[in-house]
């Protein structure tokens, strides 16, 4: 695993919104003295708008174009050099291309949380489209499981505390 560093400096970030990819990226990539960027960032840079209204306004076909493109032009960023831990949106990692360009970038970590943590941490907010309906999030959640277990590696998010989860990513044999 630790080769894939070495040849191209990225921790990606996985797992279902609400994860806490941000959170947690933030400080491990402070712990680590490397960049840190959400890739959501990256998609509204490029779209000129929020995320919801890419969904809205272009729906969701047009936002996973823009996420791959997001994607392969920071992927390009960390293989000439640039040390970065990238938080994926919880979809990116579920898509074919995303993980083909991710399996030589670096290195990928799951964020495994358990469905109840995500529906606390996530009620009430309104910039998740996915998430607006209960029975679709419940099926995105039960499809997206198989695809992040192609992960590197897994850890699992059983506290709100991003410092515990944050050293447990920190410990895994990555060089």
């Amino acid at each position: 695993m630790g080769s894939k560093l070495v040849r191209a400096p990225g921790l990606y970030l996985a797992g279902f919104m609400g994860s806490g990819k941000t959170t947690i990226g933030r400080v491990v990539a402070q712990e680590m003295g490397w960049n840190f960027v959400d890739l959501d960032d990256d998609i509204e840079s490029k779209a000129k708008r929020a995320i919801t209204e890419v969904f809205a306004q272009l729906g969701e076909p047009e936002f996973r174009r823009i996420e791959h493109e997001a994607l392969r032009a920071r992927v390009h960023s960390i293989q000439c050099g640039a040390a970065t831990v990238l938080a994926l949106g919880g979809g990116a990692f579920a898509q074919p291309d995303n993980r083909a360009l991710l399996s030589d970038a670096g290195v990928t970590v799951w964020l495994d949380a358990p469905l109840d943590r995500i529906r606390k941490r996530i009620e009430g907010q309104s910039h998740r489209p996915l998430a607006q309906d209960p029975a679709r999030f419940q099926q995105l959640f039960d499809e997206r499981q198989s695809v992040y277990t192609s992960a590197d590696y897994r850890i699992e998010v059983d506290t709100d505390d991003p410092g515990v989860i944050s050293a447990r990513i920190l410990d895994l044999p990555l060089w």
